[in-house]
């Protein structure tokens, strides 16, 4: 079993439970509420506080602040935690902030994830496994990222927006509505584009499947109806569970409405 190393020079505070074979580098903070998981290396000058929970084999690097209180004027100082799950990587500058009793008072972080550096994980934001969140990018309150997303570099997303799996938003964009799952996102006002097919054909989704999407966004961009009439034809219509993953997104309750084919 790796040992477990703590700088001289860092500061853990009483009640904080460090997991087996954690390493806490140089001018570390390591809160009283904090709970590191095994092999958990925070490199140096590294704030973790609050009540936070960080799973095992993640890397924290300089400079990052995570489980700090919410940058929300509402907040009032109420019990809310962050739990981080295994496995990510947190680069240097990020920020991840607890959550508010309004947003049901924590904020979630999948596993495997890459958040690069000067990124920020705003308050009550669900995260889910495999997410990447370019340099310099920002999650506002109560957004939910479902899996495999990828957001581009100097982005924005708006509070409450969805962002379903597999999307991918382009660089210097602005998020304001929800994403269906796959999509493709880019220009600075945001605007879907078409299908994220490069992440689609690398994560081996068959031909068929392939194709399934295809029609069913050309259905969704020019067919007859509102935006969920479309959908909802689709899932009348469709035998593909990634077509299906679509419409059950659309059809299901958005705080923010939708992004359609060709409009930001």
């Amino acid at each position: 079993m790796t040992e477990t190393l703590i700088h001289p020079s860092a500061c853990v505070e009483p009640g904080a439970q460090i997991g087996a074979g954690c390493h806490i580098g140089p001018f570390c903070h390591v809160g009283p509420e904090v709970r590191l998981g095994a092999r958990v290396t925070l490199k140096s000058h590294v704030v973790v506080t609050g009540d936070t929970q960080v799973g095992e084999d993640t890397v924290v690097f300089p400079f990052a602040c995570i489980g700090e209180v919410p940058q929300d004027l509402k907040f009032r100082g109420e019990k809310t935690s962050l739990e981080i799950g295994a496995r990510n990587r947190i680069r240097e500058h990020v920020t991840m902030n607890t959550g508010t009793e309004g947003g049901g008072g924590i904020t979630r972080v999948g596993d495997d994830g890459l958040f690069m550096a000067g990124c920020h994980v705003a308050h009550d934001v669900q995260i889910g496994n495999r997410v990447i969140v370019v340099n310099n990018a920002a999650l506002a309150g109560h957004c939910i990222v479902e899996d495999d997303v990828i957001i581009g570099g100097l982005s924005g997303i708006h509070q409450w927006v969805r962002i379903g799996q597999g999307a991918i938003i382009g660089a210097v964009t602005m998020v304001t509505n929800d994403v269906i799952p796959y999509g493709l996102v880019q220009a600075p006002r945001g605007q879907l584009d078409g299908l994220n097919l490069v992440g689609l054909k690398r994560r081996g989704v068959s031909r068929s499947d392939i194709t399934a999407l295809r029609a069913a966004f050309q259905m969704l961009a020019q067919g007859e109806g509102a935006f969920q009439d479309r959908a909802r034809r689709l899932g009348e219509e469709t035998e593909s569970d990634y077509v299906r993953q679509i419409v059950d997104f659309v059809t299901a309750h958005s705080d923010r409405s939708y992004l359609t084919p060709g409009q930001g």
